[in-house]
């Protein structure tokens, strides 16, 4: 299936969509965005539509309702989770200003860590 996202003028993702792969694909068996795009025109109207993927391999990132897409970038951007966060050019995503621990216990799974904006690090969850 191919998913389709409404963005609006403030470049905000509004809804995600999934259409049938059929509908996207030409006499040549090839996928065209362009056929998505008509399709989604027909059936909300005119606006914005880009095709986005749940497996991240187009636009950096699957589209999220309340998510941004960057055309400078081609790419859609998750909304910030923390404002101490920074985007990662490469990978359009959000990063904590400190790595998560990667202590030998949180790779075997026994700690687990939650992001604390207030001091802005890493806690273990009890």
């Amino acid at each position: 299936m191919a998913h389709f996202a409404k963005i609006d003028s403030s470049n905000v993702v509004t809804e995600v969509v999934v259409v049938n792969n059929a509908v996207i694909t030409n006499e040549s068996n090839q996928e065209v965005e362009q056929l998505g795009i008509d399709f989604m025109t027909q059936l909300y109207g005119a606006g914005t539509y880009k095709q986005t993927s749940y497996n991240s391999n187009m636009r950096k990132n699957m589209a999220v309702k309340g998510g941004t897409y960057d055309a400078g970038r081609d790419a859609f951007i998750n909304p910030k989770p923390f404002d101490s966060w920074v985007l990662d050019e490469s990978t359009c995503r959000w990063k904590p200003p400190i790595d998560h621990p990667s202590d030998s216990e949180a790779i075997g799974g026994n700690v687990l860590y939650q992001w604390d904006e207030s001091s802005t690090s890493w806690k273990t969850s009890t």
